[in-house]
């Protein structure tokens, strides 16, 4: 059965350098084309019986959803009441940014069954909002966040980033301080990963991007647990961070491997065993449906090995790890008798430890990851 659906927005009122998501500028583009084609994918998916009108979770991400329009966005959201029982889906979570969530957009979202906004903040230091493309102030974050609370939002998330070209300690620190007093119920903070055919990609090429080393890098991220966990933000996953009961459901699916919808250019799904990504450019995508075809570009049946890789490789991103027992449930076979050996040479670095009956990463292995998780590919 289906989880969660993910729509995507491809549209942006500006491209931010460290961006690599399907996005394109909203100005001159075929938007109303577009979600009327995201209509068709939603009715041809359906029709096939891959997802149904009962998912737990509804995720509009992008590119950014609030850079369409009022009409647009009460579109979109007619398309999507049209389609799911709205009452039997516990979150609907829509993205946004500060500078173009407006009262109206707000209230459509909310009138439309948005019960979460995760909001794009990233900095809350203007030089470096510049320095990474963003066009929002903090006073409009702060605007925003205020609108948000009075219209009925409370389940409100803000997306930060360190790492940054830059950056320093002291900015950092003060970020975190501004994003601690606002006290929301839920942080999401990313190390800044340099991504093939954005601005910063090639500015690093030309030499041209002056990043904090890894040391000041792994600073950050020490002080970033230390504050949110202080300020009662528990960490359930390596980038974020929740009052207890506020954890974002939707992103839980990706990282326990269950199924959902991905839908729009260049969304990425996996559904009955099989990952899957559509077309991305805009005009392919929706001549496609206007064709009645799904926009599948690629599509990949996913054999039992690596889905095994794939249930440690997201599973450990959870602070409460994996557990054997769940393990076994879901492929009748036992962690251990795989993967004995490299837990076992984990646990002897300090990176893995047990916890009743799940491995998870300690504290050390926190800020090592991606090494951890690469010991799972069983070919590697």
């Amino acid at each position: 059965m289906v989880e969660g659906i993910y729509i995507h927005i491809p549209f942006c009122q500006q491209i931010c350098h460290y961006c690599d998501f399907n996005k394109v500028f909203i100005k001159n583009q075929p938007v109303d084309e577009y979600i009327e084609a995201l209509n068709t994918e939603i009715i041809l998916l359906m029709q096939s019986g891959a997802i149904t009108r009962n998912p737990k979770t509804i995720f509009l991400g992008g590119g950014t959803p609030t850079a369409l329009n009022p009409s647009q966005l009460l579109r979109l959201m007619e398309i999507i009441q049209q389609h799911f029982d709205l009452p039997t889906v516990i979150e609907f979570t829509s993205e946004a940014n500060p500078d173009d969530l407006t009262l109206e957009k707000m209230q459509i979202l909310k009138d439309g069954g948005v019960n979460r906004l995760s909001i794009g903040v990233q900095s809350f230091h203007p030089e470096l909002l510049k320095k990474i493309g963003r066009t929002h102030s903090n006073e409009d974050a702060y605007r925003t966040i205020e609108l948000a609370k009075e219209i009925g939002f409370q389940n409100l998330s803000i997306d930060l980033m360190y790492g940054l070209p830059g950056q320093t300690m002291e900015d950092w620190v003060e970020t975190l301080d501004i994003a601690l007093k606002l006290d929301l119920p839920h942080y999401s903070a990313y190390s800044l990963i340099i991504e093939p055919k954005t601005v910063f990609y090639n500015l690093m090429n030309k030499g041209k991007l002056r990043l904090p080393g890894e040391d000041l890098e792994a600073e950050m991220y020490g002080l970033l647990m230390k504050r949110m966990e202080e300020a009662g933000k528990w960490q359930y996953e390596i980038s974020n961070f929740a009052q207890p009961g506020t954890e974002s459901l939707h992103n839980l699916i990706y990282w326990n491997n269950d199924s959902y919808a991905g839908i729009g250019a260049g969304a990425h799904g996996y559904l009955n065993g099989t990952r899957y990504s559509n077309v991305g450019p805009l005009k392919r995508y929706i001549n496609l449906l206007q064709e009645g075809q799904l926009p599948v570009l690629q599509s990949h049946e996913v054999p039992t090995k690596e889905k095994i890789e794939e249930e440690l490789f997201l599973g450990l991103r959870k602070i409460e790890g994996v557990s054997s027992k769940r393990f076994k449930e879901k492929f009748r076979l036992d962690l251990l008798s795989i993967f004995g050996d490299k837990i076992e040479n984990l646990i002897e670095q300090g990176l893995l430890e047990w916890c009743d009956d799940s491995i998870k990463l300690t504290q050390k292995g926190k800020y090592l990851g991606n090494e951890v998780f690469q010991e799972f590919l069983i070919s590697g």
